[in-house]
């Protein structure tokens, strides 16, 4: 048995060595976000599937008309300005940092009184008519991605993922934690417990320092493998030729006793790592996707707000004085301006565990609500529901299915001559009502490059790995995890059965 367990741990790790390697750096990067968000990657070198065509890869969240011919277009092309037949297309970034990532917006906001503000993953940006620019706002929070933005009356809302911001004069914003909700069990997913637990936020910069560690140890693990590896190869060819191979021989075992040691030190932590990021995917995230668990005390859930990074969407109706608030744990509304506990809104359409990603109020009764599950027409009065692209009646899915629907929409639009628009993830833009493209990207957006952080999580992913495997893609994560479990428990058994 030890036989099989030291031949097919070094086999299996020379051939898995890259994809370790490419996990590891990739998984560093994405714990240190802002970190890289200057640095991108142009399209040209990535496979076929990460250019832009026909506003695809989210390229679009949503318009905002700002004059009779003049209409914001918005996302993670950031923000350009267009008429309304979609013809010319004007760069309306500047003022942002440099980076593709700097550049996301996630909301556009025209408030009646304080002008146009930009919600992004590191803030919120309000625009300077005078220099044509946009200019940060600082904001009372420790995480300043900004997911909503909205008004009533004279105050402007701002949502981050875990708090409500208002301001009444567009520049100094007070933060509100919302009050719980009437069926609070002070639990969370356990998505979303794994996944910090994987990323190391659990227990905030120290853990994600850890994880970065349990990174570099995973690329020193390989290095040092590779290295007991190929020295042997390299001394029989030295010996043939009478050369001497004594360094050889110290940097073998130097090699081999820190790929040891380090090894079986840190065995637990790496098995944890590998076993939390088995779930982050499909299809075993279909298995936790709507579980829910106990907060682990004295970490980052460990939070008395009982809406830490869940909020997603907010809106006012005026005529019934009430907040509609979109969350990762459902839809609930306030109908006395945050007083007392938020009720739960029953009966909601299908939205994704990735979140909602179109918003829309059609009229003082009915929302438009899009996510990776389709688009969906809601009314709050009488609960009734339909797809909106397919114009059917919505699909009862069965639980536990993929949280994913026939349509991944990303964004939402009618602005273009009133017509109406919507944005999937791969397929792009297309017009409800008869299902023709979008107008062509214009060059100067479509050859815009992609975050280096956007990279890593593709890789981290798998989903890089596309052009490759086709859609067997999917497999790979839980494949990669459990070959590397193997990788981990076989090199302790050998090590322990040795020493």
């Amino acid at each position: 048995m030890i036989k099989f367990f030291k031949k097919y741990h070094k086999w299996v790790s020379i051939v898995f060595t890259i994809f370790i390697l490419l996990f590891s750096v990739s998984g560093i990067i994405l714990n240190h976000r802002q970190l890289f968000s200057g640095i991108d990657v142009n399209r040209d070198y990535l496979p076929s599937d990460y250019s832009y065509t026909n506003w695809n890869n989210a390229a679009v969240a949503g318009t905002t008309k700002i004059g009779v011919d003049s209409i914001l277009i918005y996302g993670n092309i950031g923000i350009w300005l267009s008429d309304t037949i979609g013809n010319k297309f004007t760069d309306y970034n500047n003022g942002f940092p440099d980076g593709a990532d700097n550049m996301k917006v996630s909301k556009l906001f025209d408030s009646k009184k304080f002008g146009l503000f930009a919600g992004t993953h590191f803030g919120l940006y309000s625009f300077n008519e005078t220099d044509r620019s946009w200019s940060n706002i600082e904001l009372p929070i420790h995480n300043q991605r900004i997911v909503d933005i909205t008004e009533k009356g004279d105050t402007l809302l701002v949502l981050s993922r875990s708090f409500l911001l208002s301001s009444v004069d567009g520049v100094n914003f007070k933060k509100q934690t919302l009050p719980q909700p009437e069926d609070y069990d002070n639990k969370v997913g356990l998505f979303k417990t794994l996944w910090i637990i994987h990323s190391g936020e659990i227990w905030g910069l120290p853990g994600i320092l850890l994880v970065d560690a349990i990174g570099l140890i995973f690329i020193f693990l390989c290095i040092t493998g590779l290295i007991y590896w190929i020295i042997p190869h390299s001394s029989k060819r030295k010996k043939k030729k009478n050369k001497p191979t004594t360094k050889n021989v110290r940097i073998r075992r130097f090699s081999l006793k820190w790929h040891n040691k380090i090894g079986w030190i840190t065995v637990i932590l790496l098995i944890i790592t590998t076993s939390t990021g088995i779930f982050l995917r499909p299809p075993l995230l279909a298995a936790i996707a709507y579980a829910r668990v106990g907060k682990i005390p004295y970490t980052e859930l460990d939070s008395p707000n009982p809406w830490f990074d869940k909020i997603r969407r907010v809106m006012y109706f005026e005529d019934s004085n009430i907040y509609i608030i979109a969350t990762l744990d459902g839809i609930y509304y306030s109908d006395d301006n945050f007083k007392t506990t938020l009720k739960h809104v029953y009966g909601q359409p299908p939205i994704s565990v990735m979140g909602v990603t179109v918003w829309e109020k059609l009229d003082e009764n009915t929302i438009l609500i899009g996510s990776f599950e389709g688009l969906f027409l809601w009314n709050l009065a009488t609960g009734y529901k339909m797809d909106y692209i397919t114009k059917s009646p919505i699909k009862v899915k069965e639980r536990g299915g993929p949280p994913l629907g026939d349509f991944l929409v990303t964004g939402y639009s009618n602005h273009f001559n009133n017509k109406e628009i919507f944005f999937d993830f791969n397929s792009g833009g297309w017009n409800i009502k008869n299902g023709l493209a979008f107008k062509s990207m214009p060059e100067q957006i479509s050859n815009q490059p992609m975050s280096i952080w956007n990279v890593a999580l593709e890789i981290h992913t798998a989903r890089m790995y596309k052009f490759m495997f086709g859609n067997f893609y999917i497999l790979f994560i839980p494949l990669a995890g459990l070959l590397i479990l193997f990788i981990l428990i076989s090199g302790t058994i050998v090590w322990w059965k040795k020493h």
